[in-house]
């Protein structure tokens, strides 16, 4: 293990200007991850019932802030994917000197080890500087926290690069790296997680049947954990779809498809079509919640609207706007993950796009087909996704009994559509120089 700490700080010290991006990433991931952890432990190290001049009172009560920190600990989840998406393009970035380590005899446990220790430096850096930067805010604004709180900041500080490794470990359990300077993955792709979804869901959907069973006086909510049970179960039946319909949609289209940038992005699906719903499935969570959110947003403020002093008021808003920071939080780490799974992909399939550009493929045609290889699953998917979070949207209004009013809700899919194919299009002038000729010289 001394060994691979050491090649991974050499490699991570002698990276280029083309790996600076990577390990950029990486750091940002980390310092954000951080970030997060570290508000969390100062919010949950507040004792008791106290008057905080911040968020309208929101903050002042225990309730209210354990609401608070499993906010911020949940978008932990997007960081985390996004930090194993980053490993996953660090590990075919450096293909030739990966080929050169596996002849001079290493493993590919041990390679992949090496990658998993390399994003743990760079996380490493960037826990750092997140706990540089929030003790600077807190001298700014005066706060002390208390002596507990320093030991949880100490374990964030900590944790974040040991579990980075780990999420690193995770995502590159299927990737292999020959020592003929090729890299592939390898491992069942059948949609096992959208299957554990399902379980997880149906679970959480009996448990709230349950509850409602249940003597009122026990003081069980079986509402919450309905309305979970329905996040899970759409989300998971979203990846489903998504990798189911690029199968079927890569069958089809390969043997009907006219047009060059079709067949290519066809013949894509086909090969991987769970590839997509892997990339997509933070995505389409944050899709079922952001639908769900605006429709409930839209029953509370006109439940609010009546009865309530702007005092008042401002205390419930400051929740919803809250929770909504949350939601587009989620939204933009999870687009910045999709750009990186593309450019990931790009990276890896560099030979097969020189070779296509060698054989007087255009540029262009190339272009065209990795936008499809995104937009063609990611259609369905999240018109289901869409779906689950309106049926949320409903069940709640039902449960508050008032009556629909917005549709807003409806134009979130197809705003995160957009946003989709913008960070998709990110990795074209990657693509420009993966699918340069010269690259078919390491064949």
């Amino acid at each position: 293990m001394k060994a691979d700490i050491r090649i991974a700080w050499i490699l991570a010290r002698g990276s280029d200007r083309r790996e600076w991006w990577r390990l950029s990433l990486t750091l940002l991931g980390a310092l954000l991850a951080t970030g997060f952890a570290l508000v969390a432990v100062t919010v949950a190290a507040v004792p008791g019932q106290v008057s905080i001049p911040y968020a309208h009172g929101l903050l002042d009560q225990p309730g209210q802030r354990a609401g608070v920190v499993l906010t911020l600990v949940l978008l932990l989840v997007p960081v985390l994917g996004f930090l194993g998406q980053c490993a996953r393009i660090g590990a075919v970035h450096r293909h030739r000197r990966t080929a050169r380590m596996r002849l001079a005899g290493a493993s590919p446990a041990q390679m992949r080890r090496i990658a998993a220790v390399e994003s743990g430096i760079a996380c490493t850096a960037g826990s750092t500087a997140g706990f540089a930067a929030f003790a600077v805010s807190l001298v700014a604004t005066g706060h002390t926290p208390r002596p507990v709180a320093w030991v949880g900041f100490v374990a964030v500080v900590v944790a974040v690069p040991l579990v980075a490794a780990l999420v690193s470990v995770f995502a590159l359990r299927h990737v292999v790296a020959s020592p003929l300077d090729h890299v592939r993955t390898t491992g069942p792709g059948r949609g096992r997680r959208a299957v554990l979804g399902f379980v997880l869901a149906a679970g959480l959907i009996a448990a709230a049947g349950l509850l409602a069973l249940l003597p009122a006086n026990l003081g069980f909510t079986p509402f919450a954990l309905l309305v979970l049970g329905l996040v899970l179960f759409t989300g998971a039946g979203a990846i489903w779809a998504a990798g189911a319909f690029a199968a079927f949609l890569g069958r089809w289209l390969t043997l009907r498809a006219k047009s060059p940038a079709v067949l290519i992005a066809a013949s894509r699906l086909r090969y991987d079509p769970w590839a997509a719903a892997r990339t997509h499935a933070a995505l389409l969570l944050v899709t079922v919640v952001g639908v769900g959110f605006v429709g409930v947003r839209g029953v509370l403020l006109e439940a609010l609207s009546v009865g309530y002093t702007p005092t008042d008021l401002a205390f419930y808003t400051t929740g919803i706007d809250l929770a909504g920071s949350a939601v587009l939080i989620a939204l933009a780490i999870s687009l910045c993950g999709l750009a990186v799974g593309t450019a990931e992909s790009v990276a890896t399939r560099r030979r097969g796009l020189a070779a296509q550009a060698a054989a007087g493929v255009p540029h262009r045609v190339l272009a065209e087909a990795a936008l499809l290889e995104t937009a063609l699953p990611l259609a369905p998917a999240l018109l289901l996704a869409g779906a689950g979070g309106t049926v949320v949207y409903l069940v709640y209004a039902t449960v508050a009994g008032t009556g629909l009013v917005t549709l807003l809700p409806l134009l979130v899919p197809v705003a995160v559509y957009a946003a989709c194919l913008l960070a998709a299009a990110t990795s074209l002038p990657l693509l420009r120089r993966a699918a340069h000729p010269a690259e078919l010289r390491f064949t």
